[in-house]
């Protein structure tokens, strides 16, 4: 007998589901969208539904997405599955590779217990070593997704050697510390985002401005990178207060295996291509792509083809190529543009209100951010740059700024392809990230954003 008791968030999706489609058709809202952008934002934010209720798995979530797509012809298959040939796809494949190989040789044990023996004082000193890590590492690497793959596997064991057991708030909040570390408070550093760089190229392309590191660095790193980390851990640790404790500490250290040694040498191998990729130009996913044929290759590598066919998690590939098929959906569409443009039309600019001007373009790029995920706000917003700003009064290197503050503040972790990888990896469930992105949006809003307007004040940018 089929047991039709559905749980309260399956029900909520079934009923904004059917809603979307009722409002999206018959209200005056659609007018802007033809009848196929309707249909594919129709159908983009059904899976944005199923995704933030979390009514079915979130790989399966995404399965239903594409095959709609395609069974409803509103995209050529090379958009929909645009995923499967994107390099954050290949950079994901890699990192659960190179997490099975790091778990597996008792590497990132050992990391673990290093790192947790001086960051493990406090629960509150744990977070904030791993989010300070992660930070640092963004100076490093200019991958976030590629930091996460680094990074959250040894986060992980650390949470393990303080006792956190899976599915403890010690165990979320390492997870959490480490995606989010990797990723937020670096949208201050140039290189570190990709978000940042499709800014620049098409602000040096469209408008023939490019920002220098240390201007950049300077601009956003006092406010959105160092407040918004100690913001982070704060609203980690009151979220998901744990305590931890180590059982091991009396334990001799065992030697370093073979296998240990052999990880090492590949990981810096693989690390250094990935700092040096400004010299030779390959991408840090075909970097990690080699790494891991290594690590599978017998004899020589360091996980067998039974603990690939095992641990291997396709699931969460699934899940991340889905994530990356919205939002190419979105631009095929273009409903990207639609929006951009109305948004523009709507905006109350005006130079004699500078700091109502300042919310509303940064507001702007945030709302953008939760239509077209984060790459798509500078691909959409650069490009009306100009309008706005003489609209404004605010120069147009300052309008092109505010881009930052928007695509920086996540409401909904599907925005963040590198956000859902991390906690992919962690194999923490994305409500949790979810809750967390619901306390830090209102909060960066309304305390952050202000004050980042005085320090633009400061600095003479306003």
């Amino acid at each position: 007998m089929i047991n039709l008791q559905l749980s309260r968030s399956q029900l909520i999706a079934l009923i904004l589901i059917p809603s979307i489609f009722f409002v999206a058709f018959l209200s005056p809202l659609s007018l802007p969208l033809d009848n196929k952008q309707l249909l594919s934002a129709c159908l983009i934010l059904s899976a944005l539904v199923l995704l933030a209720t979390s009514a079915i798995s979130e790989h399966l979530s995404m399965l239903i997405f594409m095959t709609a797509a395609m069974l409803l012809a509103i995209a050529p298959a090379e958009v929909v599955f645009s995923g499967f040939s994107s390099t954050a796809c290949w950079l994901i494949f890699s990192g659960l590779i190179i997490g099975i190989a790091v778990n597996e040789t008792g590497l990132a044990k050992r990391i673990g217990n290093t790192f947790t023996g001086r960051l493990d004082k406090s629960y509150t000193h744990l977070i904030s070593g791993i989010v300070l890590l992660s930070i640092l590492l963004g100076f490093l690497m200019p991958s976030s997704i590629g930091r996460a793959v680094l990074l959250i596997p040894i986060a992980m064991a650390m949470g393990t050697s303080c006792g956190f057991k899976e599915g403890s708030n010690g165990q979320i909040g390492v997870a959490l510390a480490a995606a989010f570390g990797c990723h937020v408070p670096t949208f201050a550093v140039l290189p570190a985002n990709v978000p940042n760089m499709v800014l620049i190229g098409a602000a040096e392309t469209m408008h023939n401005w490019t920002p220098m590191y240390a201007e950049y660095l300077l601009l956003h790193f006092p406010v959105l990178g160092f407040i918004k980390a100690l913001l982070i851990i704060a609203v980690i640790v009151w979220l998901f207060p744990d305590t931890p404790t180590r059982s091991n500490r009396s334990v001799a250290k065992e030697p370093v295996s073979k296998q240990e040694y052999k990880l090492m040498v590949i990981m810096m191998v693989t690390l250094g291509f990935w700092l040096t990729d400004s010299l030779h130009h390959i991408s840090a996913a075909w970097i990690g792509l080699a790494a891991v044929c290594i690590l599978l290759m017998p004899r020589i590598g360091v996980v067998s083809q039974q603990s690939f066919q095992k641990k291997f998690n396709i699931s969460s590939l699934v899940f991340v190529v889905g994530v990356l098929g919205v939002g190419a959906l979105i631009n095929y569409s273009g409903i990207g543009d639609v929006v951009g443009e109305q948004l523009n039309t709507w905006l109350p600019l005006s130079s004699e209100h500078p700091l109502l001007s300042y919310l509303s373009l940064s507001l702007t790029a945030f709302t953008t951010g939760m239509v077209a995920t984060l790459p798509g706000v500078p691909a959409i917003l650069t490009p009306f740059a100009e309008q706005m700003s003489d609209k404004s009064g605010f120069t147009l290197e300052a309008v092109l700024m505010t881009q930052v503050l928007g695509f920086s503040t996540i409401l909904f972790p599907f925005q963040s392809a590198p956000l859902m990888v991390g906690m992919q990896l962690a194999g923490v469930s994305i409500r949790h990230a979810a809750k967390l992105c619901f306390v830090l949006t209102p909060i960066t809003i309304l305390v952050l954003f202000p004050l980042d307007y005085l320090w633009w004040k400061i600095l003479g940018w306003l």
